[in-house]
């Protein structure tokens, strides 16, 4: 069943998108070459909690994690792994979510680990360019096909990359999965209508080699699957939280004031 929310709740779900989009600013300047997994873990697990929140995804679907941390070709649902150590270029995506007192935010960042290489950072730049013309296209009145359009045209179309199906956004709060399904495909002025009271999240996937297809794989201590790149390209991601408002997309989880002044909330 699909929720508006009202404004106090997008308000509430904002202050918890700060202490998540605080979480991955201390985050960024910690990363290192020779950092265990686990540390991420722990250092965005304590971060929450020391901001009077909990991290969502653990018991979900018997999740033990605060995060999902993913890994070159790995594209989403990988877990942090003690003694995986982080290399010079590795590509890390790290995503988790935060309910501070029943209020939801959900969303992913890509990390260089070390020195980057051109080819990095062209898939970081598609990707975190195309998170921002779906956010574009979530206007009250709109539909969901438009900001999936806006998406696939700019990452197949335009730079040849593959734009995961699989794996899609979703509606949040008070749960941190409800309706309505996020495409980041489809068609123009197809699709279910944007209505002011939504909160969404947008969150495309790209694979620099062109094929959009997964493959699954299982974390043999844990029986956890998870997804890699079908043709083992390296994987990006972007997510932010956003409310569709009457006055158009306001983002819940925004890292930058300045760049994202358009999309915040007065």
């Amino acid at each position: 069943m699909l929720t508006l929310k009202s404004q106090r709740e997008i308000e509430g779900m904002a202050h918890s998108g700060a202490i998540l989009a605080a979480a991955h600013k201390m985050l960024k300047p910690k990363l290192h070459v020779g950092m265990d997994t686990w540390e991420i873990e722990q250092l965005i697990d304590s971060f929450i909690q020391a901001h009077d929140a909990t991290a969502s995804e653990k018991g979900v679907d018997g999740y033990k994690y605060a995060t999902c941390i993913s890994i070159n070709d790995e594209v989403a649902h990988a877990t942090p792994r003690k003694g995986l150590k982080l290399k010079n270029h590795d590509l890390v995506k790290v995503d988790f979510c935060v309910n501070w007192h029943g209020y939801q935010s959900d969303s992913a960042w890509t990390y260089v680990i070390g020195e980057s290489t051109p080819e990095i950072d062209h898939l970081m730049e598609v990707t975190h360019t195309a998170l921002y013309l779906g956010i574009k296209q979530a206007q009250p009145g709109n539909r969901m096909g438009d900001i999936g359009f806006a998406i696939q045209d700019y990452v197949e179309n335009k730079n040849l990359m593959g734009d995961v199906r699989e794996l899609i956004g979703h509606g949040i709060g008070p749960s941190v999965h409800e309706d309505p399904e996020v495409y980041h495909y489809g068609v123009k002025h197809h699709g279910l209508r944007l209505r002011p009271g939504m909160v969404i999240t947008i969150e495309p996937m790209v694979n620099a080699g062109g094929d959009w297809g997964l493959e699954t794989k299982v974390v043999p201590e844990t029986g956890w699957e998870y997804y890699v790149s079908a043709d083992h390209s390296l994987s990006a991601q972007y997510e932010h939280t956003l409310a569709i408002t009457k006055d158009g997309p306001k983002i819940l989880t925004s890292q930058d004031p300045i760049g994202d002044k358009e999309f915040l909330l007065k």
